[in-house]
């Protein structure tokens, strides 16, 4: 069937999260499933590059508060290592800015991001319809991602011989809200609007609109579809997500295996798998102490962490834990970047411990996968999280997680006190540092004996992580939603 999977992010050309590597490995498992799929993105500044070798597959005319803009299919060779088809949204009066995706050089949102977005969601629908730009070409699904896409299903819903559409929620607080005076520059009719519509306390919410007229919505792990319909997390949205409860899914997202495998890594020293782990484990540890200046020893017991630096990520969590680590002649690696004084913490407790803990601010893709091949436990104690990748990382990995029971986290990971076979991981059940402080101890004490530690490390290894089994499941919602009518009043099908 043709997908067109619409997102503000991709893996490698734009990511500023979760969102960015799952919008590449999703398109690509369901490429590999045999479906035509389309990644339609905004040509960023960034992306510039690309729109050479790319061809002009429409021109697309001025609209109403929208500039005039071009669809760019990137070159051949790209989209083959990409493993899909990738469409550039080509308006450089919205998308040619300074900055990222969202924001500007100064942390500030982008003062159009309401119309930025709002295109893209129109151009995703029309591409999704018989109106669309692309002759020969009109998508059966048109799958949304986050609020950036979430007017798309809007749209969509008044154009003739419509796809179907599936809204999937990756981070629910994030929402989308604007002024309500954008609504005419979006050409949104004042009854869509209200309570049951696009309304979210007097103001615009592009993420109600995608969860009120999708036709499917999806989460990003079952744990987390259903913490999103109470409060806290959801976000003031609990009461439209248990309405629409009956065609919403919780499907765990997996990782893109060709990146995130230590038998194939490039970015480590020495490549291994589940059968060599104990040589490979250790020879990424020294690596890794020697890239972090940290005292060279095989014998301590070192804790990795790859994240934003935040209270939602738990980082304050960790800051006050860390002298559990540090007491018990541990080490801890650190890499990420976000809250000015938690980062100022954590460069503190560096200087006060060089020798044992080692803190980079910012992103470094070498030293992140490094940090999963060389350390022996991940710390990833997030208040919430609807999925999570980098606990999935560890499992691959043989890096033992330990972990919040919360969304994805709770999902993937299996406590080493409930089940012996089953156990890949350490899990605490309260957001607090003395839960955490409880299970570093945990973990410290299974270290320290090798076979229940190799256990732990082998059964997460051995864990089928790939997206072979998720995108199954969107396959199979895929094909549901193509033999039911997509909409009451215009009760057509969709021959997928």
């Amino acid at each position: 069937m043709k997908t067109l999977f619409v997102t503000p992010e991709c893996a490698p050309w734009i990511k500023t999260g979760g969102l960015g590597e799952v919008s590449a490995a999703l398109p690509k498992a369901l490429s590999g499933l045999g479906h035509d799929v389309k990644v339609l993105m905004p040509a960023y500044r960034s992306l510039r590059g690309l729109l050479d070798e790319g061809r002009v597959l429409a021109e697309i005319p001025a609209q109403g508060a929208w500039p005039a803009a071009r669809l760019i299919q990137a070159s051949p060779p790209l989209n083959q290592a990409a493993g899909f088809t990738l469409w550039l949204l080509d308006c450089p009066a919205l998308y040619d800015l300074a900055g990222g995706p969202y924001q500007d050089e100064g942390s500030q949102d982008h003062a159009d991001n309401a119309v930025r977005f709002g295109w893209l969601s129109q151009v995703a629908a029309m591409l999704g319809s018989d109106l669309s730009p692309v002759p020969g070409w009109q998508a059966d699904i048109v799958h949304c991602n986050d609020w950036p896409t979430g007017l798309a299903p809007v749209y969509l819903s008044r154009l003739p011989g419509r796809a179907a559409s599936v809204m999937t929620i990756h981070n629910l607080a994030f929402q989308g809200l604007f002024p309500l005076d954008q609504v005419s520059r979006l050409e949104l009719p004042d009854e869509w609007l209200g309570i049951d519509g696009l309304e979210y306390w007097s103001k615009l919410s592009f993420m109600k609109g995608g969860l009120q007229f999708a036709d499917a919505i999806t989460t990003v792990s079952p744990t987390y579809a259903r913490e999103i319909q109470q409060e806290p997390l959801g976000f003031g949205l609990q009461g439209v997500l248990r309405e629409h409860a009956g065609r919403l899914h919780g499907i765990l997202n997996g990782i893109d295996t060709a990146v995130w495998n230590p038998a194939v890594d490039a970015f480590i020293p020495q490549r291994y798998d589940a059968t060599s782990f104990r040589a490979g484990k250790l020879a990424n540890k020294g690596a890794l102490q020697i890239r972090c200046q940290l005292k060279p020893d095989p014998d301590a017991m070192l804790f990795g962490v790859v994240s934003r630096l935040t209270e939602q990520k738990g980082t304050d969590l960790i800051v006050q834990a860390a002298q559990e680590i540090l007491a018990g002649g541990g080490q801890l690696v650190m890499l990420g970047k976000g809250d000015l004084a938690l980062e100022q913490s954590l460069r503190e407790l560096a200087e006060a411990h060089p020798a044992q803990v080692s803190v980079t601010i910012g992103f470094d893709e070498s030293l992140a996968h490094l940090i999963e091949a060389g350390a022996d436990c991940f710390l990833m104690p997030s208040r919430f999280e609807p999925c999570g990748l980098n606990q999935l990382y560890s499992l691959a990995y043989g890096t033992p997680p330990i972990v919040h029971a919360t969304g994805g986290l709770a999902d993937s990971v299996v406590d080493e006190s409930r089940d012996p076979e089953l156990a890949n991981g350490f899990v605490f059940f309260q957001p607090t540092t003395e839960a955490l402080v409880f299970a570093i101890r945990r973990a410290f004490g299974r270290y320290r004996d090798p076979v229940a530690w190799e256990r732990l490390v082998q059964s997460g290894m051995r864990q089928q992580l790939d997206w072979s089994v998720s995108a199954t499941l969107y396959e199979s919602l895929y094909r549901e939603l193509c033999v039911r009518p997509v909409s009451v009043a215009r009760n057509r099908y969709i021959a997928c």
